[in-house]
């Protein structure tokens, strides 16, 4: 592992950790009665730095006086326009990647209807109505933007691109889907000028 990744990977794990720990302590002098938490779908299959930080989170809530409850979630239909942002100019390096992107107002629907019941541990994975590819939403989206870039789709190398390439992100069990599809998402995104 280079140097940065070590380095990245160190502070989303103490960020997290911490964070965390301030929350849950927080929580409790308050006398809260419930701690829900949003984390990822594959973060126990990606080892992505990011991730390694949201792991530390989900120890942290699970070790705390709190009881709780986690919800991993699928990439928001939002990600695709933020990992393009990532990358200006006019070539779009984009990830060779499954994803199963969620609406992020179902995800929060969601999130209240478990905080609102009692704590359940983890929850069911959280996803999108269905599987797509990243390099075709970032080529939709440009489309829908009217923008013309180049879009070059790579792997990653190592364990974390054969996980990205595969289903290392996806829902790895039955669980609640979101019904609204990356295309209308788009359609609503585009009129807002997202």
């Amino acid at each position: 592992m280079s140097d940065r990744k070590a380095v990245s990977r160190g502070r989303a794990v103490a960020f997290f950790g911490s964070v965390s720990r301030n929350l849950l302590d927080a929580g409790a002098r308050a006398g809260v009665h419930h701690h829900v938490a949003l984390s990822i779908v594959g973060i126990d299959r990606v080892g992505h730095g990011y991730y390694q930080g949201k792991l530390r989170q989900e120890e942290v809530v699970r070790g705390g006086r709190v009881p709780w409850t986690v919800l991993r979630s699928t990439q928001f239909h939002e990600f695709v326009s933020q990992a393009l942002q990532q990358m200006p100019g006019p070539v779009a390096v984009v990830p060779r990647m499954n994803i199963q992107p969620v609406a992020a107002r179902e995800v929060a629907r969601h999130l209240v209807e478990l905080a609102l019941a009692p704590p359940r541990g983890m929850a069911p994975e959280l996803a999108g109505p269905r599987v797509e590819l990243l390099v075709d939403l970032v080529r939709r989206l440009l489309h829908a933007r009217h923008e013309r870039r180049l879009v070059v789709p790579v792997r990653l190398p190592g364990a974390v691109g054969a996980a990205m390439a595969g289903d290392g992100q996806l829902p790895a069990g039955a669980g609640p889907r979101g019904s609204r599809t990356f295309d209308e998402w788009l359609a609503g995104a585009v009129t807002r000028g997202a």
